[in-house]
């Protein structure tokens, strides 16, 4: 039986994303050989490089590549490109998964037992709000200033809130819903996920504002399943979970349109004061090509990649994020940490 193929566009962008997508892709081709699919991997410009090469930050050039691919695997940009992009394929549905590895759990800002078997899901709205409203900056009789406009649609907050609600049914059915309907409640947020609800009996939903459900998840993040957001709550709320897991550079996500097709990356950002050095982290981008292995059903993978990232942990090995003072932890390079990663990977089989 012939294996499985697959066409992944690779956008590293600038800062530390190319270092990290370069770690991230060699994962992923190990992993294709050890479980019979193939892989083809083509590249393509986005953000400055993009810009200095082609005039604009996402060229029609990187659409064409990216059009018809099995999933697209994005470093990092500092200022144009990502909005850009999520808004050409409708990459609406953010996915952002939050688990604490046991090995790490002196890196979390919280006390081991906040965070032990911490596992949380947050479902980010990501093609509309605030940062794709009207926005422009004019003056008045009172001098300049700026605005940006916070609009959705009620078909958009229903259709992520059915994402929500699927998710949570294969979790452990329960949805939080971040609002502020208090000060904004022109956004009916609580009651348009409800009126979803009634289509997944079992999920209960749970809205929050979102100024407490801040609070709450650096206090006791373990009572949340699915955390549901538009997009400016959702990009604050889960960049707060990088101090509970022990960095940032752990994170991953996938955006998903309605097609299936997803844009897989880690969520730290370009990290200039670090691009170049060789210690970035790339765990956050090899967990997004677990996301992308997911969506393409290829579950042996993932649970296989799981299992040597655990294992490497355990011995003790950390990127300069995750570096303490104790003497038995080995401060190791984005290479040698990949590296590391696939002689786990190929001596578990």
């Amino acid at each position: 039986m012939s294996s499985k193929h697959y066409r992944v566009v690779a956008l590293p962008g600038e800062g530390i994303g190319p270092e990290v997508l370069s770690a991230a892709i060699k994962v992923l081709l190990s992993l294709a050989e050890l479980h019979n699919f193939t892989v083809q991997v083509d590249y393509g410009l986005i953000g400055e490089p993009a810009h200095e090469q082609l005039g604009c930050f996402f060229p029609s050039e990187t659409a064409q590549l990216c059009a018809g691919s099995d999933g697209i695997v994005f470093g990092a940009v500092a200022r144009g490109g990502l909005l850009e992009i999520r808004k050409h394929f409708d990459f609406f549905a953010n996915l952002r998964p939050v688990k604490m590895s046991s090995h790490l759990l002196d890196q979390s800002s919280l006390r081991s037992d906040r965070v032990m078997d911490l596992d949380l899901l947050f479902v980010r709205e990501l093609v509309s709000g605030i940062y794709f409203g009207p926005g422009d900056r004019t003056q008045d009789e009172q001098g300049a200033y700026g605005y940006h406009t916070m609009r959705y649609h009620d078909w958009e907050i229903r259709r992520i809130a059915r994402v929500a609600l699927q998710q949570a049914q294969l979790r452990r059915g329960l949805v939080t819903v971040a609002h502020k309907e208090n000060a904004l409640p022109h956004l009916p947020w609580s009651l348009l996920v409800q009126k979803e609800a009634v289509h997944f009996p079992g999920v209960k939903v749970a809205p929050m504002l979102v100024d407490n459900l801040a609070m709450q998840l650096v206090r006791e993040p373990k009572q949340f399943d699915v955390i549901l957001a538009g997009n400016l709550f959702g990009d604050i709320l889960s960049d707060i979970a990088g101090a509970l897991v022990g960095s940032i550079g752990l994170l991953a996500s996938a955006s998903l349109n309605a097609d299936g097709l997803g844009l897989y990356e880690a969520i730290h950002g370009t990290a200039p004061d670090i691009a170049g050095k060789g210690i970035a982290n790339p765990l956050g981008m090899i967990g997004a090509i677990a996301l992308m292995l997911s969506q393409w059903g290829e579950h042996r993978a993932v649970e296989t990649l799981h299992k040597a990232q655990e294992a490497v942990l355990a011995q003790g090995y950390r990127t300069a994020d995750l570096v303490n003072r104790d003497a038995s932890e080995a401060w190791v390079s984005t290479e040698e940490l990949t590296e590391l990663l696939i002689q786990s990977l190929r001596s578990g089989l």
